[in-house]
């Protein structure tokens, strides 16, 4: 089947559309570079549109009813929305699950550090990187630390102009021929990716006003640590307590001379992230109830309280049928097995550079629109969701009814690699789930890369699954 290019199919009104929601997508990137900052920009958002805290409405004691919008946050890192549509919850309802981490390098416990007058945080890093690409780079630091007192120090250094930036350092062409001789997954070591922080040694001054070193033994880490007190009210052990992500820095930049693509970092998953969540806002008067899920820790296997694995889904299913004032077990199970789902997330580009890891004809392709993936995994299907072909007719259909461009591929040749979605953790619902997203450009690098057109066209087809009766 051929797969054709959308750009030339769009009205000038849909183009001013496509700028628009890509502009606002751009905003997004810049505003969210972790799961914490992600949240805040989509409860702004939320309120703005009518939705509610489940918490409030718990607290208030209001029955459910259609047309009511709720959004409930987990730990700060993972936020679900709904739309109470006209059928009961038992019914089903349509669901968008993305999620909203990123690869980066997480500072670790006890980071701080001095070598050869050189200050270091030291770093783990965190899901699928090519550690090599982390070198040489501009980096920001983003994050929370949470002081014994309860009190909360919040951190996003390195993206205004005016900001410092850190870096990770890389060894000079003149003495790296041993280096170039190592596997790319070698070349560097996850030890070695300690980002520099410092180099000036604290002074202090003597009662002649002279200007004197600090004696203790490590004068650079003294005078870094003398700047997180003065500056942020942050004492060395605050670590401890701390979240604080590293992620490259600079804003979400239009690309080519076309300005038809969108450069910047976190796309994987953060380009279905948003296109899920500006869908749900869209949504009005619903059949079904409307589902917005996004999620953390899915870039190191979903794990964890703030990851799909958590019952924190099923649990908020549970208040959400109190409150409609016909909470039982077996009508929640009923509810998440009547549910449709868009397991909400990219896939990978074909890429003429690196063409021999692809097949073409099963490969999706940037400016062309939506991109489903009918399973994910590795080495025959292991690890993945395989969606039954009924569910794909039904999406076949509403896609087309509403003149939505899409495509069908898999990521990768078969025995090449693979990955994998929160897509086969809601299957073991008994729900009819299949991924759908944007292909993707050097997925999982520190700056990654898609088309405007897929973006805009992927919105497009959220909408219309949320707006859509059901199988």
């Amino acid at each position: 089947m051929e797969t054709k290019n959308i750009w030339e199919n769009y009205s000038q009104k849909q183009l001013r559309e496509l700028e628009v929601f890509c502009k606002d997508y751009r905003d997004f990137l810049d505003n969210a570079k972790t799961e914490r900052e992600a949240v805040n920009v989509i409860v702004n958002l939320a309120e703005k549109s009518g939705y509610v805290e489940l918490e409030e409405v718990i607290k208030a004691g209001k029955k459910l009813k259609a047309g009511d919008k709720i959004y409930a946050v987990n730990m700060n890192k993972a936020i679900m929305l709904f739309n109470i549509g006209k059928e009961p919850l038992e019914k089903g309802m349509n669901i968008l699950g993305a999620h909203i981490d990123s690869p980066r390098m997480d500072v670790k416990s006890n980071p701080l550090y001095e070598d050869s007058s050189i200050a270091y945080l030291d770093t783990h890093y965190y899901g699928g990187i090519k550690k090599y690409q982390w070198v040489a780079t501009p980096l920001s630091l983003h994050g929370v630390v949470v002081k014994k007192d309860g009190s909360t120090i919040e951190m996003a250094i390195g993206d205004d102009e005016d900001d410092p930036v850190f870096f990770v350092s890389d060894l000079l062409i003149h003495l790296a021929a041993e280096q170039l001789d190592k596997k790319a997954a070698k070349v560097v070591e996850g030890e070695a990716l300690d980002i520099i922080v410092g180099n000036r040694p604290l002074v202090i001054k003597d009662s002649k006003d002279k200007k004197k070193e600090e004696k203790k033994k490590d004068p650079v880490k003294e005078g870094v640590l003398k700047i997180l007190k003065d500056d942020y009210g942050m004492e060395e052990e605050d670590f401890l307590s701390a979240e604080l992500e590293v992620v490259p820095a600079g804003k979400a930049r239009e690309a080519g001379f076309d300005r038809s693509m969108i450069l910047a970092y976190g796309q994987d998953d953060r380009v279905c992230a948003f296109s899920s969540l500006f869908a749900m806002l869209q949504v009005k008067d619903v059949e079904r109830t409307s589902c917005c899920i996004l999620v953390d820790k899915e870039e190191i296997g979903s794990v964890g309280a703030t990851g799909m694995t958590s019952v924190y889904f099923e649990n908020v299913i549970r208040e959400l049928m109190n409150l409609e004032g016909k909470y039982d077990e077996i009508k929640v199970r009923r509810c998440l097995s009547a549910s449709t789902m868009l397991s909400s997330d990219v896939n990978a580009a074909f890429d003429p550079s690196y063409a021999s890891a692809f097949e073409k004809k099963n490969a999706s392709f940037m400016g062309a629109g939506m991109v489903f993936s009918k399973f994910t995994g590795s080495r025959g299907k292991s690890g993945s969701n395989d969606a039954n072909a009924e569910y794909i007719a039904y999406l076949r259909k509403v896609l087309d009814d509403a003149k939505v461009a899409y495509q069908f591929a898999e990521l990768g040749k078969v025995d090449v690699g693979g990955g994998g979605t929160i897509a086969y953790i809601m299957a073991k619902y008994g729900m009819n789930v299949i991924d759908a997203g944007v292909a993707v450009l050097n997925m999982h690098a520190p700056y990654e890369a898609t088309s405007k057109a897929d973006v805009y066209e992927t919105m497009r087809g959220y909408i219309a699954f949320l707006n859509a009766a059901g199988m």
